[in-house]
């Protein structure tokens, strides 16, 4: 039984539990996890971006953009907690430089710390279901920008 003060609490609060009875059963599914806090961000853009250095052409070009558009997460992320994004993205940029795969962003001290010890961890599916999303979304756009070429 879900109560309210308003309808839109009510529908809100149905909302967000199933979203949590959705997340739950994903995760029962499938028990892979990855580091939280951008750490799983961070490795994408580093193997992206080490990818696309050995590439050539039109490829090149997509995949740094998509790399960084990886860091738009982190990014994001730093932004929220009020701290300075250009210093927590260098800082986590040099921490996996030097191995420290598992190093992502202390929303309590603003700083870069071992994820696993601070236990933050998510969801392979769900981030391989944001990361899907996200990459469709932006070929519906890119199709739309097209057509709407072709009309002029």
């Amino acid at each position: 039984v879900i109560r309210g003060a308003t309808e839109q609490i009510i529908d809100e609060a149905e909302r967000s539990l199933h979203d949590v009875i959705c997340v739950l059963t994903t995760i029962i599914r499938d028990k892979r996890i990855i580091y939280g806090g951008g750490a799983a961000e961070l490795q994408m853009f580093t193997a992206i971006s080490d990818a696309a250095s050995n590439m050539t052409g039109k490829e090149t070009v997509a995949m740094e953009a998509y790399a960084k558009s990886l860091l738009q997460i982190p990014m994001a992320i730093s932004d929220n907690g009020g701290y300075d994004s250009s210093y927590i993205i260098t800082a986590l940029r040099a921490a996996h430089r030097n191995g420290e795969t598992s190093c992502g962003i202390d929303m309590v001290n603003g700083d870069i710390t071992d994820m696993n010890k601070l236990g933050v961890l998510e969801s392979f599916a769900v981030k391989r279901q944001i990361l899907f999303s996200a990459g469709e979304g932006t070929e519906v756009i890119l199709r739309v920008d097209n057509i709407m070429e072709g009309c002029s």
